[in-house]
């Protein structure tokens, strides 16, 4: 769900202002910290989960997912580079 919503997020900015792409990126990624840092607490002292597995396959399903938006990110700014190239900018 963060993903998806930083996602359309930055392909909005992307196409807006692609300048500010990079401040967007640094506050989505303070922002995802706080809200998954939250949810960690929240999830191993609530609800009583062993924090050991539940911490490592939350972090490997972070690191994915963060690899998956930058992989998608780099394609986006690719596409800006080819647009503005043909531009002639």
């Amino acid at each position: 769900m963060s993903a998806a919503g930083s996602w359309l997020l930055l392909q909005r900015t992307s196409r807006r202002d692609p300048a500010r792409l990079t401040s967007v990126i640094l506050k989505l990624f303070g922002a995802k910290m706080i809200f998954f840092g939250a949810y960690v607490i929240i999830v191993v002292s609530v609800l009583r989960l062993r924090p050991v597995p539940f911490v490592i396959a939350f972090t490997v399903s972070f690191i994915l997912l963060l690899f998956i938006e930058a992989r998608a990110l780099s394609r986006l700014s690719v596409t800006h580079v080819r647009r503005d190239e043909r531009r002639g900018a």
